[in-house]
């Protein structure tokens, strides 16, 4: 991907006209209604804010088709049928425990009558039917992947307990002989627990949307293709190299290309994470995403399609995120082992005992050792954790998303972070005014005038900044727009001009240029400079403890910006970070990211577009909540609450979590580890067997410990 550098450059004074949100109503039509409504300011920008945005809109929970993440044994399911399979499941397993008996064993519940067990059977396969389904799909997916896991396992023991209960039925009531035991009510309770398990775990690893859908949201559906003379509306994936298009002010540019006739100005916060607007004149790149500002452009495609820069990031993301879906849990492995461990041992003692005591009594004790693999507290172990965890988290204002990569943020060397949106409030603010001779509250007070009845961000800040100063409130009359270079009216009877410096050189007025890193802007009375006003980005307040935090857990904080080297360092060392890296591109980002991969594990933060491969790419990322979608959707989590000292918090809220899931998985699969074997008979030689009933109820003591213990963990 080609590296776009920014261009240290002063921001343009503007008022309306020039603002480069601000689309003619005729333009518009030429937008997707749903993604490109200009006017409204709805496309997602760099340091767009959603502050009215629920938790449930940050998931995405409007759509009914949430997908869960892409290893093996995860295939996608809906979450509406999910639910619907597992209420269904519920209702059949009710009458299933109360008719059929625990192991042979009436419990005090037990309502037996003639032909029970064959309502019992009739009720457990519908149960078969609506209820495994998940599962065995699953199981298919892990089988295919060569990587059975906790599906597998889960198959085989609804496999198992299901088809040799049907087999006790029939022999039972067709054969004479000895009876043999059935597991209709194991099979009914652990396919409920196990369809509660994973409704837990998909509502915790639900992605808020695909932020490749978000990528592409972010061009137009119609580009205006000039032929001679002629404008033709076509669609942008029929855009080929060398065509000509005409871009209007306010709209997005459908692909990369150079300008060949024009002048604007473009807002590339896309690929810089930077709000300033760029010059664009003949000869100019643009790149596909970015929003003009006030001209129109005609522009000669020279990257469309993959090729194009919202294409090459497309793939980017793609693929960072299908390494992070690989990544094998604790859990995945503990299942994979346990699956291995009931076949072997049921193989084992199906020849031993065939040996020992004939096929009859060899089978019923390798279907003991399946049934006793059943991984009841298992398959609770984890998603309640996660969902108590989420819990908790979303109630301190972050959400989580991927549960996958919480386990490495428990292990964290480098923290990676974007500047603007991020360690800065990503807003323009009025951080110096230097006057020549003239009244510091009596300049704001004028430019204030001239800025009233605009919308732009500079503008905004002018007359915010006028109001802290409690200047004031003058009014401006015959104000007038100078294109592409600021705004003149008149004050109090005198004539002012708030300008960019472009002005100034152009038109031959002698000034002093201001040495600053912001967006200036030169208050002019009759010709002659009174004052420079400096408008930048500010260091948001929680910022400072939360980089000392940072480094007091030995995470070694690192900023990674699309923005200029002197804009970066004076970031940078106001906030104590030794370790900077500026002009920055996406893909630029995503090697960094794999560079301190090699020594450690990254947590990446960022809030932008050009932000969202290395959050995928990241060992554990954080999304800013006022950021866009793009980055949302490719962060493991969300930060919601407008404080980053909660992400210290929630590392150590994640590790205490991952404490509760090892103890769980230790309390579901230990009982399996020493069941097994007791099961197959290992100790029969010296009188020691397992009761498959005893069997059975310490495996439901410890699906209670697992849920108590989980219930446990605290903020």
């Amino acid at each position: 991907m080609t590296t776009t550098k920014h261009h240290n450059m002063n921001h343009e004074h503007h008022t309306d006209s020039n603002h480069p949100h601000q689309m003619p109503m005729s333009s518009v039509e030429h937008q997707h209604d749903d993604h490109m409504a200009m006017g409204n300011m709805s496309m997602p920008t760099e340091h767009q804010h959603h502050d009215d945005m629920n938790m449930a809109d940050m998931q995405g929970m409007s759509s009914h088709h949430m997908h869960m993440s892409d290893d093996p044994g995860m295939a996608s399911m809906d979450m509406s049928d999910m639910k619907r399979r597992f209420w269904w499941s519920f209702g059949l397993m009710i009458p299933i425990i109360i008719i059929t008996p625990f192991m042979g064993m009436p419990l005090p519940w037990t309502l037996t009558f003639p032909s029970s067990i064959w309502l019992t059977a009739l009720l457990s396969l519908l149960l078969y039917i609506v209820g495994t389904k998940p599962f065995f799909d699953g199981a298919k997916n892990e089988l295919k992947a060569k990587k059975p896991a906790m599906m597998s396992l889960i198959s085989m023991g609804l496999t198992v307990t299901f088809w040799y209960s049907i087999y006790a039925l029939v022999v039972n009531q067709f054969f004479h002989g000895d009876h043999i035991m059935d597991f209709f009510w194991e099979f009914a309770t652990l396919t409920v627990i196990m369809l509660l398990g994973h409704r837990i775990e998909m509502a915790a690893t639900m992605k808020a949307g695909d932020a490749t859908d978000k990528l592409r949201a972010l061009l137009p559906n119609i580009a205006h293709v000039k032929h001679g003379d002629m404008i033709m509306d076509m669609p942008v994936n029929t855009l080929e190299n060398d065509m000509v298009i005409q871009v209007l002010a306010g709209e997005s540019f459908p692909a990369d290309g150079t300008v060949i006739a024009g002048q604007s100005q473009v807002d590339e916060s896309l690929m810089t994470g930077e709000s300033k607007l760029i010059d664009k004149t003949e000869n100019s790149r643009v790149v596909g995403g970015t929003i003009n500002g006030n001209g129109s452009l005609d522009v000669r495609l020279t990257q469309v399609g993959s090729q194009s820069f919202i294409g090459q990031l497309q793939s980017a993301l793609s693929t960072s995120q299908d390494q992070k879906s690989r990544v094998e849990t604790l859990a995945d492995r503990v299942a994979a082992y346990l699956f291995w461990l009931a076949l072997i041992f049921a193989f084992a003692a199906l020849v031993v005992w065939t040996h020992l005591s004939g096929f009859g009594t060899a089978i019923n004790i390798a279907v003991t050792v399946l049934v006793i693999a059943c991984p009841h507290a298992l398959g609770l172990a984890v998603p309640l954790v996660i969902q108590r965890t989420k819990a908790i988290a979303a109630a301190q204002g972050i959400l989580i998303k991927n549960r996958k990569a919480l386990t490495a943020a428990n292990n964290l060397k480098y923290a990676l972070m974007d500047k603007t949106g991020t360690l800065t409030t990503g807003a323009f603010n009025v951080t110096r005014v230097v006057t020549h001779d003239f009244d510091e509250t009596q300049a704001i007070a004028i430019a204030s005038a001239l800025d009233s009845q605009s919308t732009h961000p500079l503008a905004k800040s002018i007359v915010a900044y006028a109001k802290t100063l409690q200047a004031q409130k003058l009014q401006a009359t015959h104000v007038e727009n100078i294109a592409g270079y600021g705004v003149s009216g008149m004050v109090n009877g005198a004539h002012y001009l708030l300008v960019s410096a472009r002005y100034l050189t152009e038109n031959n007025i002698t000034f002093t240029p201001l040495d600053d890193n912001g967006s200036i802007s030169y208050l002019l009375e009759h010709q002659h400079v009174i004052a420079g006003i400096v408008q930048g980005d500010t260091i948001k307040d929680t910022a400072p403890d939360f980089i000392k935090q940072l480094i007091k857990q030995g995470i070694q904080p690192i900023l990674v910006t699309g923005d200029n080297h002197n804009a970066a360092h004076l970031v940078g060392n106001e906030l104590g970070i030794t370790d900077i890296h500026a002009q920055v591109s996406p893909q630029e980002k995503i090697d960094l990211v794999a560079e301190y991969q090699k020594n450690g594990d990254v947590m990446m933060i960022g809030d932008g577009i050009n932000d969202a491969p290395a959050l995928a790419k990241a060992n554990f990322s954080i999304a800013i909540g006022a950021g866009t979608q793009v980055a949302q959707a490719s962060a493991d989590a969300v930060l919601i609450a407008n404080q980053l000292p909660k992400i210290i918090n929630f590392l150590h809220l994640i590790k205490n979590a991952t404490a509760k899931q090892t103890q769980n998985l230790w309390w579901g699969a230990g009982y399996n580890i020493i069941a097994i074997p007791l099961a197959a008979g290992v100790l029969a030689p010296i009188g020691i067997t397992l009761n498959p009933m005893v069997g059975a109820i310490v495996m439901s003591l410890s699906t209670i410990i697992v849920a108590l213990n989980a219930m446990t963990l605290r903020y």
